[in-house]
């Protein structure tokens, strides 16, 4: 028996710089250079994007004031759930691959496979749909230039931002992030100016609260219909995970990161549809437009009725950016997974190797081609592919964070059970085990409910499958990975919670002593505004 217990703590420590690359020497790893404020405003400015600016519209329509505002709510409970238990496992074990790796490592290889290739799949096919969604902007302001030119030039500065250095892409996100915080924070400002007829002359208080109908005019299915989009805007928000693995100061970077990151978020979003429901009727058709059109979106609505007729202009600008910045992290996170893949044994081992610069240049690479493909198929037959390989990954959001959850449960079971102290933990998620079977029940029952439209009369298979396409797939990933390799769940006791953990790591915290009284400052200033 104790011969068996040497040879496995060998092979753990033979195994241990897997972790974070497959190579052994120092030049050839993932380089630690994101910080503190890169970690925030990329799990930040991550979920701020067309969700907000352009569908918050279609929620209230949908649900009325009130109801869009308490289905938000209610998937900011789910955020708050999942960023803890993904923040208590990152913390401890910044890896590549984060959390289908710790699926992998903690539950069951099979769920390992599939969240990695869910997961990976999703961004890669939704760098293509960014690809797209910038063709139309640009055609907004320029139509005498081919579509297909801006994706080109769009992909080019993608591939750029993702080849070079970690640090590149984590300046990029955070001022970008920025930009799209000062907006928002300027729209609050402005929407409730205009709510009380400081701005617009017309004071609206709470009249639209009190539309025929009320607050919540469908009453609980409109709430819940706002509940499933709602959670599909906040889909990226686990991404913080991901950058866990390459991050200076994991153990206190990543608590801090998704701690902040629900508040403020969950503040950010309320707030907004708060404004926009308190100045646009629920009935006011655009808001259902809007989700198409920016020239009529929710935000550039409040700003024009505050007399701001460059709205437009500004918020396609803004969305135009943040299309930019959603195919960055789509290439980082899904390059970053496909790596996690190849380490553990599910993919090439060619999209394990890292660069002198510490870049997994083939995932990006890979990644990046597998986006211009999906691409190219919706320029063909009216986008029928395309549509369907979007479809594919449409739920692979929510399937993720129902994964996380069943992998924290099992984290922290072996946890205890090999007799580790809970106070060793760098972070400790609160209302365990709750806060993981509150996702896992509410994920599940959105998962199975999202398309059940597709059930009413008339009933249209093809709508039906496009709707259940993406957990199809998901459990063909899975059922296929287990009749092949036939892997054993993982026990309590032979869980590793040692390799890779943030002790193993050479972080060097940034030293405040050495920097200028003025950065002192930039920062605070910084963290208070985000």
């Amino acid at each position: 028996m104790a011969e068996k217990d040497e040879k496995t703590l060998e092979e753990i420590t033979d195994d241990a710089s897997s972790y974070t690359s497959t190579e052994s020497t120092k030049s050839h790893t993932l380089q630690r250079g994101l910080k503190a404020r890169h970690i925030q405003m990329i799990a930040l400015g991550g979920t701020i994007g067309t969700g907000l600016f352009m569908s918050s519209g279609s929620a209230i329509a949908t649900g009325g004031p009130g109801g869009a505002l308490v289905a938000y709510a209610l998937t900011g409970v789910l955020v708050f759930c999942v960023m803890m238990s993904l923040g208590e496992m990152s913390a401890l074990i910044p890896v590549a691959g984060s959390f289908s790796h710790f699926a992998y490592r903690f539950a069951d290889p099979s769920l390992g496979f599939m969240l990695g290739w869910v997961y990976w799949a999703n961004w890669a096919v939704g760098v293509a749909a960014e690809l797209t969604g910038v063709s139309l902007i640009m055609e907004y302001w320029i139509t005498s230039v081919n579509s297909v030119v801006w994706a080109v030039i769009c992909l080019v500065i993608l591939v750029a931002l993702n080849v070079f250095s970690v640090k590149g892409y984590g300046e990029v996100e955070y001022w970008i992030s920025f930009v799209k915080i000062i907006v928002v924070v300027v729209f609050l400002i402005v929407g409730f100016c205009v709510d009380t007829g400081v701005a617009g002359g017309i004071n609206y208080g709470v009249s639209n609260f009190h539309l025929p109908g009320g607050a919540f005019p469908q009453g609980f299915l409109g709430v819940f219909n706002v509940f499933i989009n709602a959670a599909y805007s906040f889909n990226g928000v686990e991404i913080v995970g991901i950058t866990a693995g390459e991050s200076a100061n994991p153990h206190k970077t990543v608590p801090t990161a998704v701690k902040q990151v629900f508040y403020r978020i969950i503040l950010f979003y309320i707030l907004s549809m708060l404004v926009i429901g308190l100045v646009i009727p629920y009935t006011d058709p655009n808001l259902l437009n809007g989700s198409s059109d920016i020239s009529i979106s929710p935000f550039t609505l409040v700003f024009q009725k505050s007399g701001a007729a460059w709205a437009a202009d500004m918020m396609n600008a803004i969305i135009l950016i943040t299309m930019i910045s959603a195919g960055n992290s789509g290439v980082y996170s899904s390059s970053r997974t496909l790596m996690g893949l190849a380490n553990d044994g599910f993919a090439p081992k060619l999209f394990s190797r890292v660069t002198r610069t510490g870049i997994p240049l083939w995932s990006v690479l890979a990644t990046c081609l597998v986006g211009c493909i999906t691409f190219v198929t919706s320029l063909f037959g009216a986008g029928v592919v395309f549509n369907w390989l979007v479809n594919l990954t449409s739920l692979a959001g929510l399937i993720t964070w129902v994964c996380i959850s069943i992998t924290h449960l099992r984290f922290r079971q072996g946890y205890v059970a090999q007799g580790r102290s809970l106070s060793a933990l760098p972070y400790l998620a609160p209302f365990f085990p709750w806060g993981d079977w509150i996702v896992i029940i509410a994920g599940t029952v959105i998962i199975f409910g999202q398309g059940y439209h597709t059930f009413l009369a008339p009933i249209v298979a093809q709508d039906v499958i496009s709707s259940y396409i993406g957990l199809f797939l998901a459990v063909v990933l899975y059922g296929v990975h287990r009749v092949w390799k036939r892997p054993a769940l993982v026990k309590n006791m032979e869980m590793d919670f040692e390799s890779g953990t943030f002790q193993t790591l050479d972080v060097r915290p940034e030293d405040e002593g050495e920097r200028t009284l003025w950065k002192r400052v930039w920062k605070k200033i910084l963290e208070y505004i985000a």
